[in-house]
């Protein structure tokens, strides 16, 4: 079996031109066309040479044999065909790899693995740090490889485009269900209640049965005492016990506020911005009030950043202002991959104590342990964490500090879901004004109430939710259409794939007679029925 892995760095090589960079998945073939070559320069030169021509020939046919088994001469057919799909013109193919944006150099690394015709494809977080038009374009993409995958992602919205079975591994167990992230939390859900329900009856039956031990030990009832253990003995044989279904503890946190701002917290006015020569915006305008949960969404490269720099006074505009409110408006800034400026000789509790001017020791651990930082590692060195534990930290010594405006650039890239699932819920109940940068649909859905599109060098504002852009971007919106009609086509029937025990079988049973005697006590049956940057 031949497996390619799709690594979260795309390993491409810069200083290649993006056809010398597909060549380079085949050295094999490669080797054996120069050893080739060599050979038929040897032969031009060797023609008085009888005995040096007969063996040039013969390693000449064993080549071409090679050749053959290899499949070299179709490497330039298989190349030419690849390109297009991907999006790439002939004319591309003398470009540098490095004068391509992040979002199609992510396209050249999954071109050369596809290349290889593996059996199996792996994804480690495919969709970090692509924008939201590479990201779709690769949900598309994938969606029509013929190749069974393993995908490794905390992108809830790409696990719903392209899952059909979700695999949860916790405390060192793993548990399948069939069907998209969506179809996998309604299902997990059921899956529990029901769990909890077998656990709670079995529970309740071994507390009778012991109790009826007890009351016909000895004299006339001990034969019905025997015959009670031994049912009670069954119960707790392995296969027959109900396991209490495991819950991990939802992380929960309140960003801490100040007296709120004034109503106007920020104005952008006819603003220009030039760097190096290109212009990201051009009398650009835009104001923000008070409460207003923002998203700024656009292609990488467009300016998002940049003009979130502006806001914090890390950035001057060419022309123009980006003026804050004067009344309260006090920032709190979430920079991208702010993670990685963590200081790694200072530990877990020392990182966030900076931070927290007015929180005690007490309450700083509560925290943390709230974000699943154990006591055992509130000690520990930063250099000592993972990539997620270091993003949870950087997102706890930001959500101490007060403020009335949120600034949060990327907020979730190397979160887990439990952990953006707790920033949408503080998010959602923060009081101040949020402006975010963020390629991520699900999270985007969650919290904003007013999108801003960058494009065209300008602030193209929709005021509504990330569902009201996508009805009134009609480009936007057709994309969407297209998924959700093929998702639709593809979504297979919800079904936990977990070994059942012997009560939950009985309960299910139970559960399906009760539900078949209700409906036939009702009367009627309702039927509801996207180069450069």
């Amino acid at each position: 079996m031949k497996i390619a892995f799709l690594s979260q760095e795309f390993e491409v090589v810069g200083s290649r031109t993006l056809r010398e960079e597909f060549m380079s998945v085949f050295n094999k073939q490669m080797e054996i066309s120069a050893r080739i070559e060599k050979v038929q320069v040897g032969l031009e030169s060797a023609t008085d040479d009888m005995d040096l021509m007969a063996r040039l020939l013969d390693e000449l046919d064993n080549l071409q044999k090679q050749a053959e088994l290899t499949d070299l001469y179709n490497v330039d057919v298989n190349i030419n065909k690849m390109m297009p799909e991907l999006g790439f013109t002939m004319e591309d193919a003398d470009k540098l790899v490095a004068s391509f944006s992040g979002g199609w150099q992510m396209r050249i690394a999954l071109g050369k693995i596809l290349l290889q015709e593996p059996d199996l494809l792996l994804l480690d977080e495919p969709t970090n740090h692509l924008d939201l038009d590479s990201i779709e374009w690769l949900e598309g993409y994938l969606k029509k490889q013929d190749v069974p995958m393993v995908i490794v992602s905390h992108d809830r919205a790409t696990l719903d485009q392209l899952c059909t079975k979700i695999v949860e591994t916790d405390m060192g167990v793993s548990k399948t269900f069939e069907g998209n992230y969506s179809e996998y939390v309604t299902a997990k859900a059921a899956w529990i209640e029901a769990q909890r329900m077998a656990f709670e009856k079995q529970q309740k039956e071994i507390s009778r049965t012991e109790d009826l031990i007890q009351r016909l030990s000895g004299g006339a009832n001990s034969g019905r005492a025997s015959a009670a253990e031994k049912q009670l003995e069954k119960m707790q044989e392995v296969g027959n016990i109900v396991e209490k279904p495991f819950e991990r503890k939802a992380l929960k946190f309140r960003f801490p506020e100040l007296e709120r701002s004034g109503k106007k917290v920020l104005e952008v006015r006819n603003l220009n911005f030039q760097y190096e020569g290109k212009v990201l915006f051009n009398n650009a305008n835009l104001l923000v009030e008070r409460g207003e949960k923002l998203a700024i969404i656009g292609p990488n490269g467009c300016g998002k950043s940049t003009l979130l720099r502006m806001i914090m006074g890390m950035e001057e505009p060419t022309s123009g202002e980006v003026a804050l409110g004067e009344h309260r408006v006090v920032l709190n800034y979430f920079e991208q991959n702010q993670a990685e400026a963590l200081d790694l000789e200072k530990t877990v509790l020392q990182t966030v104590e900076q931070a927290a001017e007015d929180w005690t020791i007490n309450d700083i651990k509560a925290l943390l342990g709230r974000c699943n930082f154990k006591a055992d590692m509130v000690h520990r060195k930063v250099a000592f964490l993972s990539g997620g534990e270091k993003a949870r930290l950087a997102l706890c010594k930001f959500m101490v500090t007060p403020s009335t405006l949120l600034i949060l650039d990327e907020p979730t890239n190397h979160l887990d879901i439990p952990s953006k699932e707790m920033l949408e819920e503080a998010l959602r109940e923060y009081s101040g004004t949020v402006i975010a940068v963020s390629h991520d649909r699900y999270f985007l859905r969650q919290i904003v109430n007013r999108v801003v599109e960058v494009k065209g060098q300008k602030l193209n504002d929709y005021v509504g939710d990330y569902n009201y852009y996508l009805e009134n971007n009609l480009e936007a919106r057709r994309r969407e259409l297209e998924r959700e009609k093929e998702l639709e086509t593809l979504a297979p029937t919800v079904k936990a794939k977990s070994k059942m025990s012997k009560a939950e079988k009985e309960l299910q049973k139970k559960q399906k007679a009760k539900s078949f005697q209700q409906s036939k006590a009702k009367a009627k049956v309702s039927k509801n029925a996207k180069r450069w940057n």
